[in-house]
């Protein structure tokens, strides 16, 4: 039985709850500079118990989940020591999306607080800190574990070996997409680049930049924390975001830059190699209802011509698409089961035959960014048995998790001996 958790926002919840409540608790275990909690492990055992609807009780169960949890804090030290960089801004945007989980389970950010006793802010305080360090050991697993794969060989003998036991195959589909912004009228555009140019001239003439980041920004993950973005390497910005921020000298604010999500005006911090600390003020660019319709109209004309046989899905997309992942593949999104779709997408999906396209519809990908796309259903395979010629890149890439695991564990073991750990039950 291997351990895994249920859900980390939920843990991490009630933790800070729990924690409020009990005035003593017993330290079951120290790592490094971390400790583990008794009720930290009753919980996380409950939890798992509840997920595989197993008795709590069940011999072993409890072990397992601590020497889980020794391992996850192993690599954090690890991590720690070899300077794994997590910046505020992804920090930010793993909470939003687990708040935005939360507000699809239970409706409304109201009904959340109103669950968990406290307000949005505060639950997005209490859980920063053990996000952070998630983050900074899934970067580091990634890094030391995520190049080794299996051959072909080590995935025959992983299919052979476990196919008894890997049931009937969910439904899978292959889709493609050509994606659209709405692009606003040069009207629109000036109203927000006048907007931005106000706020630029206030803080060139003495105003606050924090201060007006927090008033303004309409990057909600930064503009709280006065816009700033922490460090990050080169290549996670938009690179019209990017170059101007690397051609600015540390203190430097920059005129305003356009990126596809609005105007920018970047300050430099620090600067450090390859990596960069800044922060910003962003002015998002909101479309109008005629660019929304341009749009719909635009990618209509686009499945028309396809549906009559005047050029094919691909091209389209390599010509149009601004999806610059998918745009260079025609489109391509990949394979997917059913229930890893979102609801956007399955509804979409589940009402087309092979080789159908939709007609346009909208996608929402960020607070207040949107566009809209067409979607090609090439291929759907329906449920079945493994077998190595259908299934053979999801059991590759089960054989490599496998293959990742025993070194992770074998790695584990031997950072044994060089962290210091202590059991205390």
């Amino acid at each position: 039985m291997k351990y895994c958790k249920f859900s980390l926002l939920i843990i991490f919840l009630i933790l800070s709850t729990t924690r409020a409540q009990q005035v003593i608790d017993k330290i079951v275990a120290v790592i490094d500079n971390e400790i583990i909690l008794k009720s930290e492990i009753d919980l996380q055992a409950g939890l798992y118990a509840a997920e595989k609807k197993l008795d709590p009780n069940t011999p072993g169960l409890r072990e397992e989940v601590l020497e889980a949890m020794i391992q996850e804090k192993l690599a954090f030290a690890q991590a720690n020591l070899d300077s794994i960089i997590v910046s505020d801004e992804e920090v930010d945007s793993r909470l939003e999306y687990q708040i935005e989980v939360f507000k699809q389970r239970y409706g409304s950010e109201a009904r959340i607080e109103e669950i968990y006793g406290m307000s949005i802010q505060r639950i997005k305080k209490e859980l920063r800190d053990d996000v952070y360090k998630q983050l900074m050991t899934q970067r580091f697993k990634q890094q030391k574990f995520g190049f080794i794969e299996a051959g072909r060989r080590e995935v025959e003998e992983f299919f052979y070996t476990y196919r008894d036991s890997l049931g009937i195959i969910p439904e899978k589909v292959k889709i493609y997409h050509i994606f659209r912004n709405p692009k606003a009228t040069e009207e629109i555009k000036k109203k927000f680049y006048n907007a931005t140019t106000t706020i630029l001239d206030s803080i060139k003439t003495g105003a606050d930049f924090a201060e007006m980041a927090k008033k303004y920004s309409e990057d909600p993950g930064s503009a709280v924390h006065g816009g700033d973005l922490g460090f990050v390497q080169r290549g996670v910005f938009y690179p019209e975001f990017e170059s101007a921020a690397f051609a600015l000298e540390v203190g430097e604010i920059s005129g305003i830059v356009e990126s596809p999500v609005g105007y920018h005006i970047i300050q430099l911090l620090e600067k450090r190699g390859d990596a960069i600390k800044t922060r910003h003020i962003l002015i998002k660019i909101k479309g109008d209802e005629e660019a929304d319709l341009n749009t719909i109209e635009f990618l209509s004309d686009i499945r028309d011509s396809i549906v009559r046989g005047f050029g094919t899905f691909s091209y389209y997309a390599k010509k149009y698409s601004e999806d610059n992942e998918s745009k260079p593949f025609g489109g391509e999104l990949g394979s997917f089961y059913l229930n890893q779709l979102d609801k956007n997408l399955l509804d979409i999906v589940s009402k087309l035959k092979e080789g159908e396209i939709s007609f346009p519809r909208r996608i929402e990908y960020g607070p207040d960014i949107y566009g809209y796309h067409i979607v090609y259903l090439e291929k759907r395979i329906p449920q079945h048995q493994a077998s190595l010629e259908t299934d053979y890149a999801e059991l590759k890439r089960l054989a490599d998790e496998v293959k990742r695991q025993k070194h992770y564990e074998e790695w584990i073991e031997e950072i044994k001996s060089k962290i210091f750990w202590e059991v205390r039950l």
